[in-house]
């Protein structure tokens, strides 16, 4: 096992159909090297292909061209090795967060005792703060709650990998850096590396070690890499206070911008008035809007 390469990405391509039967390449050339124990997020524009690169690796989505290694061994489909959170938590309504969790350890250590597998489970429940709520249905839970639940079925199943598809989209703002930090204490503790698909600067800032930057799709690619240089465990405080955060957090808003200067320069200006198209307000500008109008 080489633990600079744990995760390897080659030439990963992604291609689909289109209604004249050509083939569209979605991604193209898609090449990533992550470290062991190392948390990469993955930003881009909406419609990029970053969930298709995600569920490309865990299997989920059938390769069109290219590979995914991971700790030496090429991958052919989904595996317990590595464990998924959606942005929807998918739990099923008829069982506890228990019985949830519980499924997937009976799937994955069938040989275990059956004291080892409530261990298991009340480890992993314990992990995400639910030591008080592990027989609730997902009815008697809120959307934070549920989320935990999904965040201790993946982690329960001991991956050598943890993919992370938006899994705080849903959530208020709270509730979303209270998971945040669950999650950074859990990959802190146990080392799984870690990749995360977010349209949050921020959130890609202050969780990561390493930051991808995705081009637009189609035939998207890796753009950029950027270093985080903070430690671990990470202070929120320390680190939006530090010159360094913002500085990253420029450059992943040049990136994104640049990529939706260059997404406008291919389209053509539409006719009729004999008027160029109002601009639109760009990422920068939205996200600055928005940032105002919480106050």
């Amino acid at each position: 096992m080489n633990a600079d390469r744990f995760l390897e990405i080659s030439n990963l391509v992604k291609a689909y159909p289109n209604p004249f039967g050509a083939e569209v390449k979605v991604v193209d050339g898609f090449n990533l090297t992550v470290r062991q124990g190392e948390f990469i997020s993955v930003i881009g524009h909406s419609g990029c292909g970053k969930s298709t690169v995600l569920t490309m690796i865990a299997g989920l989505n059938p390769i069109s061209d290219g590979g995914i290694i991971v700790d030496g061994r090429e991958i052919s489909g989904p595996a317990p090795d590595r464990s998924v959170v959606f942005q929807a938590p998918c739990l099923l309504p008829w069982l506890t967060a228990w019985g949830n969790v519980m499924l997937g350890v009976k799937e994955v250590y069938p040989h275990a005792t059956k004291q080892q597998k409530k261990d298991i489970v009340a480890y992993a429940l314990s992990a995400v703060g639910l030591a008080e709520s592990m027989h609730k249905y997902p009815r008697e839970m809120s959307g934070g709650m549920q989320q935990r639940v999904g965040i201790a079925r993946a982690i329960a199943l001991k991956p050598k990998i943890l993919l992370l598809d938006e899994p705080f989209g849903r959530l208020d703002s709270l509730t979303r850096m209270e998971l945040q930090d669950v999650i950074l204490g859990i990959l802190d503790r146990d080392q799984i590396t870690t990749m995360l698909i977010t349209h949050d600067v921020d959130e890609a800032v202050y969780m990561s070690d390493r930051v991808c930057m995705m081009t637009n799709g189609p035939g998207a690619h890796v753009g950029e890499l950027m270093e985080i240089d903070f430690p671990r465990p990470r202070d929120r405080d320390a680190m939006m206070t530090d010159d360094r955060f913002f500085a990253y957090r420029e450059r992943l808003l040049r990136f994104l911008d640049e990529c939706e200067h260059a997404k406008k320069a291919k389209v053509k200006p539409g006719s009729g008035s004999g008027h160029p198209p109002a601009a639109k307000p760009t990422f920068r500008q939205r996200m600055t809007g928005a940032i105002a109008a919480l106050f």
